[in-house]
């Protein structure tokens, strides 16, 4: 099956960035959310990004023959007749809602459409086997911001057919992205190795170890990194970190992978980063 029409479920900055790199690559795309105001925000987001890279030469077309090719809607009444041939779903890391979601959207969607989600550590396999369609489901982790980021990992379930797998891979390549592939496994690859060292660097400010300023710039400059841990762990949001160590913790079984109590203490008063305005510094 050669892609033309994906949809691209949940407005947020992954989503935003998947539909925008999408249209860049000539897919048409439809941008989905239940929240219209969040559909509004990632419309003037991509405009904003497209205008940043035209004005840097960086794109072959202008910035609104590429926002043309996406649909921005907060209404499900065109699911149905639009004959979506790849969705990529990119709402927020929890088991239940995406399960919730695959399980609604495989009522409506053409018996033809492959599933993908862009979960950064939760089981394909299980997620594959909530959505109905365990053969045509696959992991399509992009990373952020995905503009900029080259990097696509691959997960296959246990049930993913070696189409579906052929399908994502052919549109991660038009899209430009360099791609990975990983073991269904709690984190995959980067987020196995990431998180743990975000969690580390944690440990480390609530021991005293050094300040947030210095444990970043040490590791920036001691390891070439573009972010320290703990400004990264921002950008993400620590919500989002906290979940994917539960998940690490949880799927693997060992204590090395328990989350830092600092870094629980500030999601439950809300310090959730950049999203909050307030993490380990603030915006």
């Amino acid at each position: 099956m050669t892609v033309e029409k994906i949809l691209v479920i949940g407005a947020g900055q992954m989503g935003s960035g998947i539909a925008q790199v999408a249209a860049q690559s000539k897919f048409q795309v439809f941008l989905m959310d239940n929240s219209e105001p969040a559909v509004q925000r990632a419309k003037a987001g991509i405009q904003k990004s497209l205008e940043k890279l035209h004005s840097k030469n960086k794109l072959n077309e202008k910035p609104e023959e590429i926002l043309a090719r996406i649909q921005f809607r907060s209404d499900k009444g065109f699911l149905a007749s639009e004959n979506i041939d790849l969705l990529i779903e990119a709402v927020v890391e929890n088991f239940e809602v995406k399960a919730e979601l695959f399980r609604e959207l495989n009522k409506i969607l053409p018996e033809k459409t492959v599933f993908a989600s862009n979960t950064s550590s939760i089981s394909i396999t299980k997620l594959a086997a909530a959505s109905g369609r365990p053969e045509q489901f696959v992991g399509m982790h992009f990373m952020n911001p995905v503009p900029m980021m080259k990097l696509v990992e691959v997960i296959c379930g246990l049930q993913t057919s070696e189409e579906t797998k052929e399908i994502v891979e052919a549109c991660g390549k038009k899209m430009g992205k360099t791609l990975v592939h990983s073991k269904d496994i709690p984190g995959f690859i980067i987020n196995r190795i990431l998180m743990p060292m975000i969690n580390e660097a944690t440990f480390a400010l609530s021991e005293g170890i050094a300040s947030a300023e210095d444990i970043d710039l040490g590791m920036k400059l001691g390891t070439n990194q573009p972010m320290g841990p703990l400004e990264l762990a921002d950008f993400i949001g620590l919500d989002t970190c906290l979940y994917i160590m539960n998940v690490l913790h949880e799927g693997l079984g060992d204590s090395k992978y328990r989350a830092s109590p600092l870094l629980k203490q500030y999601v439950d008063a809300g310090y959730l980063g950049r999203k909050s305005d307030r993490g380990f510094y603030s915006y």
